[in-house]
Order: structure tokens, then sequence, then C-alpha cells
């Protein structure tokens, strides 16, 4: 759905309405938010947690009591605690995301890091190209660029999907240049 422009009649200026947050006003033509793949869900998280934990008792069973035992156990229990603190780091890490919005106006590009750190591109999206690169490191590397600005977008996409969102994208942008 493209979004209706507003303008400001009173002033006669043709631009669009904006608003408080710098942003153009009204619903967008397009957006889109991007995130890592998160294949290991809290309910998977706490099985994976217990069959681990599980595993890695089994071999001091045997020798509960006995000086071997208690040489196991540390070892066993770092394993699990390791195990246990990778896996919430790869949850912190999957906070990233980029949220891609679309007005007639202006293209706005948010990527907000898993530490809360922001990175904002704009762009007239009449401007912007979306490019596909082939590289020896990264399958379809995906690019915005305008003018004299490009932008990488979807990086922790798989290949396939960022050629998927390359065509949405410029199918988006078509439709806007009219």
């Amino acid at each position: 759905m493209i979004a209706q422009e507003t303008y400001d009649e009173a002033a006669g200026d043709p631009s669009p309405a904006v608003s408080d947050s710098g942003l153009p006003a009204g619903e967008p033509a397009y957006r889109v938010t991007l995130w890592p793949h998160r294949s290991l869900t809290p309910r998977g998280f706490r099985r994976l947690m217990l069959i681990a934990g599980a595993g890695l008792a089994i071999p001091v069973i045997p020798f509960l009591g006995t000086p071997v035992g208690w040489a196991l156990a540390p070892f066993a229990l770092a394993a699990l605690a390791l195990l246990w603190l990778f896996l919430r780091r790869n949850y912190r890490d999957a906070r990233l995301h980029e949220e891609l919005t679309i007005w007639p106006g202006q293209l706005h590009l948010v990527r907000r890091e898993a530490s809360g750190a922001e990175k904002v591109w704009r762009a007239n999206p009449y401007w912007v190209r979306v490019e596909v690169h082939e590289t020896p490191t990264v399958e379809h590397y995906l690019t915005l660029s305008a003018e004299s600005d490009c932008i990488e977008l979807g990086a922790f996409l798989t290949p396939e999907e960022r050629l998927e969102l390359a065509a949405e994208l410029r199918r988006e942008l078509a439709a806007l240049k009219g």
C-alpha cells in the first residue's frame, strides 16, 4: 500500500509533512524489520540444558562419593555453565535488527546493534539503488546506495533471503518512482 503524502497547503510547501521525530507523517509505503534467525526457542533452551546436564552427569554418577567423582564434578559443572553462558550470549547478540521504512519522499534505515547502539541512514527513495554484489567472502552481498553513500543491508540474512529482499525492494522503489 502506498501512503498518501500530506502537504502544508497554508505555507504552499510541496514537501511531505514531518512528524516530531523528523520522519514523514502518515503511513509508510513499505516497512520491513530484519533480524537474525533464531533456531532455539526459550523452551528448546531449557530442554537442551536439561539434556546436556543429564549427559554430563552420567559419567560422574558411578563415581559419586569417591575422590574421582569430586575431581570430575567441577569439570562437568564448568562445561554446563559454559554452554549456558554461550547460549545466553547468542540470545543477546540476536537482539540485533534492522528496520527499513520507505515513504514517498524518504527512505529511513535504522540498525539496532545487540548493545543497543543505533545507526541511522536516510535517503531520498528516488535516488536509492538496490545492488547485489558477488564477493569472494559474501554471496549476494546486498547494499543500498544513494549519491555517494552506500550501506550494507541484511548482513545476517541467508544469501537466498538477501536476493528475495533485493527483488522486493526494487519492486517497491519502482512503484514509488512511478
